[in-house]
């Protein structure tokens, strides 16, 4: 990697550096909880409760939103102290920095270093996220970032309440154990319900032995989901099923992109329909307050919104133009880099070719959603959040309320994977109730979901590679332009710690380094301001970057006349993990050499510490691409929980169809044309392929598993489609 030091990333790391120096000592290095404990419960630390009555209730900082969380954590913490899973519940944390996410500040700060830099920088990034409560979902960190604390914090019981037994027993505490929610030792059992007010008074030794994951009989299981039962039967209460005395319902309309203001609004005509109270007119948006949200939107329709710009609204148009000219200049920031390019490339024969991603929707069944209610001094919102912190900071910012008396009541999530991290609706919902001087329930419309989401950013990529003898690649060159989404969703979030909404990031060209044996190689980002808000998105930039290195190396092999089995296979020496899973998806996809006529293509993707092959048989039918068979193998490290793994990968195989052969977003005067689920072209139970999905066992740490089926999907497909003669390069998928 280049190890050079650059303006920017002296300034951006001198900066933190600095100012960490300064409050080093000023800062206390661990915190207390600050949880409330229910009649009969004993809180032994910030991650469980453990109640008279047996229970034990493990408190989770992760949002869920249908990848699991919250049984894949409470799975270690009972591993570990030794709990019966039948008497396992959870409840959402509060804030503390005692929950922050410091496992993904700690790889945005490394991956905005300097390579020489990145050890200091992590550190920095994780303190900083302490210092913060930084507290968010993404990014499939939530096992990967949690592992060590929840499986402590079952050490920790488990260790206080062999203590506590011990003491009874008049035996040494190590002479004890923990099985199925009791200490044990010989036939001698007590169960931690009698133990656990004693046990909590006790102190921890220094050192906490762990246990082999799985020894406790419930990490690595396919255990019942704590989360389940209630979607199931209904139970569950999202955040449009909250109900307070006295509530009035809102509906929203907000302006398109590129500044445009509200002009004005036929008040009257809003009015007259049945039901609405007040017309709350904002700069950026107005809202409809009614006794009903039908009514509330039938007003917002009544009054007939203008909203105008002083400059030019974008457009599809102008986001291409804006592309290909930042793709065309030659500016951009090496985000990467091996060896000396220049010479490689000086007089050789290159493959070239060219790609474009569109913006990607969303989607999720749940719209933004958010209720509030002001008492006194104190403002309350119950709202689906993937960054609670967050949250509660931008009501805190726009309302004037001290952060301090917001409170933020985290609701289940229904369908998130980035959406979820604005607060839109929350600062909206909590503006309203200031104003009318009620509690109010503000739900985004379908359409208004789709028109003002902030979708995956597009991208067109230039990627240049000079083939070497027998099937090798001498020299690889990416050239990716493409907004700086993570910057973007930063400077809203995280306004004290962002950096501004401008410049290259590596986040914008995540996973566009080739595992491949490649000598020498380089990544560039070209930062384009396309003038519509974008935001994080299933996989991020994965979903694209994959998209262009596998159909790429396709290209290259069969430029080669090698297949593409073999000519990937050969360069894997150095992915052992990635090369098991291309030969295991290739034997078990019945891969036939992917020859022409063959409708048969491969593609591989590592990403989120995980690895993945797949296997897509396709056809073209009527014009159409008909997709009928997707063969994944993953290596995601040591399983916590086999059966959500393997949903999560075939959810995320669904969403990658989507965005390969539809989902596209097509802007109009700010907003795009598509205005419901019906524009998508989004996968049908009918259309959706045979998806076979097998898992290897591995002994590595676990990896995330939420995002890592999406980004092979669409090379997997185009690679596929290119054996029946339609080598496509665009997004999404047409013949």
């Amino acid at each position: 990697m280049d190890d050079r030091i650059s303006r920017r990333n002296l300034l951006v790391t001198g900066g933190i550096g600095a100012g960490l120096l300064i409050g080093w000592g000023l800062w206390p290095r661990s915190y207390r909880h600050n949880l409330v404990a229910a009649p009969g419960e004993t809180i032994f630390d910030g991650f469980v409760k453990i109640g008279e009555d047996g229970h034990v209730a493990v408190v989770v900082p992760q949002a869920e939103m249908g990848q699991g969380v919250w049984t894949a954590l409470p799975q270690m913490l009972a591993d570990e102290l030794g709990a019966d899973w039948r008497t396992v519940s959870v409840e959402p944390a509060p804030i503390n920095p005692l929950y922050a996410n410091d496992f993904v500040m700690d790889e945005a700060a490394r991956n905005a270093a300097p390579h020489a830099l990145t050890g200091f920088a992590g550190t920095v990034g994780r303190e900083l996220a302490r210092r913060s409560a930084f507290q968010l979902t993404g990014g499939s960190s939530s096992v990967r970032g949690f592992e060590a604390r929840y499986r402590a914090a079952g050490a920790g019981a488990r260790i206080l309440l062999c203590m506590a037994a011990a003491r009874r027993w008049g035996i040494d505490w190590q002479a004890c154990d923990t099985k199925d929610g009791f200490v044990v030792r010989g036939a001698d059992r007590l169960r931690f319900a009698e133990l656990a007010a004693e046990a909590a008074g006790l102190t921890l030794p220094r050192t906490l032995v762990l246990r082999t994951p799985g020894a406790g009989g419930v990490s690595g299981r396919s255990v019942p989901r704590l989360d389940l039962p209630a979607k199931v039967d209904g139970s569950i209460r999202y955040a449009g099923d909250l109900r307070l005395p006295g509530m009035l319902y809102a509906s929203v309309r907000g302006a398109p992109a590129g500044g445009s203001r509200l002009r004005g609004v036929t008040l009257a005509a809003g009015e007259r329909v049945p039901g609405v109270k007040a017309v709350i007119q904002n700069a950026h948006w107005v809202a409809v307050v009614a006794t009903n949200w039908w009514a509330a939107n039938r007003g917002l329709d009544a009054i007939d919104p203008q909203f105008g710009s002083d400059g030019p609204v974008p457009d599809g148009a102008s986001v291409d133009r804006a592309l290909t000219a930042a793709l065309a200049s030659g500016e951009g920031e090496r985000i990467a880099a091996v060896g000396d390019l220049e010479e490689v490339f000086t007089g050789a024969n290159l493959l070239t070719a060219e790609f474009v991603v569109p913006f990607a929707a969303h989607a999720p069944m749940e719209t933004l959603t958010a209720t509030a209610r002001v008492t006194g001094d104190r403002l309350e919102v119950w709202m689906p959040t993937q960054a609670l912190t967050a949250s509660r900071d931008a009501v805190a910012r726009a309302t004037g309320f001290s952060a301090g008396n917001v409170v933020i009541y985290p609701m289940p999530i229904g369908g998130g994977f980035g959406r979820k991290v604005d607060n839109d609706a929350a600062v909206q919902a909590a503006l309203i109730a200031i104003e009318v001087k009620r509690p109010v329930q503000l739900v985004w419309s379908r359409e208004e979901e789709t028109m003002r989401s902030r979708n995956r950013p597009p991208a067109r990529a230039f990627l240049a590679a000079r083939p070497g003898a027998g099937g090798t690649i001498r020299g690889w060159h990416a050239r990716i332009a493409a907004p700086s989404s993570g910057r973007e969703v930063a400077a809203r979030i995280t306004p004290r710690l962002a950096g501004g909404e401008q410049g290259a990031e590596p986040a914008a060209v995540a996973g566009a380094v080739p595992p491949y044996a490649i000598p020498v190689l380089a990544v560039d980002h070209l930062p384009v301001a396309v003038g519509i808000e974008t935001g994080m998105w299933r996989s991020v930039a994965h979903s694209y970057t994959a998209f262009f290195t596998e159909s790429f190396i396709d290209m290259l092999a069969v430029q080669a006349g090698v297949d593409p089995f073999s000519y990937r296979i050969a360069m894997l020496g150095g992915q052992p993990r990635l090369a098991r899973c291309l030969s295991t998806a290739t034997a078990l996809g019945g891969w036939e050499g992917g020859g022409a006529g063959s409708g048969q293509g491969i593609a591989i993707h590592s990403s989120f510490g995980s690895h993945v092959a797949m296997v897509a048989q396709v056809a073209v039918e009527g014009g159409r691409v008909r997709v009928d068979r997707i063969t994944a193998v993953v290596d995601a490290g040591r399983l916590i929980h086999p059966d959500t793994v393997r949903a999560q990968i075939e959810g995320g195989i669904v969403w990658g169809l989507a965005a390969a052969l539809g989902g596209a977003l097509d802007y109009v005067a700010g907003v795009p044309e598509q205005r419901n689920f019906d524009g998508l072209a989004l996968p049908l139970l009918a259309t959706t392929p045979e998806i076979v999905v097998e898992l290897i066992a591995s002994g590595a740490a676990p990896g995330g598993v939420g995002e890592i089926a999406v980004p092979p999907v669409a090379p997997a497909i185009a690679n596929a489609i290119a054996t029946l003669g339609y080598r496509r390069r665009t997004l999404p998928l047409r013949v």
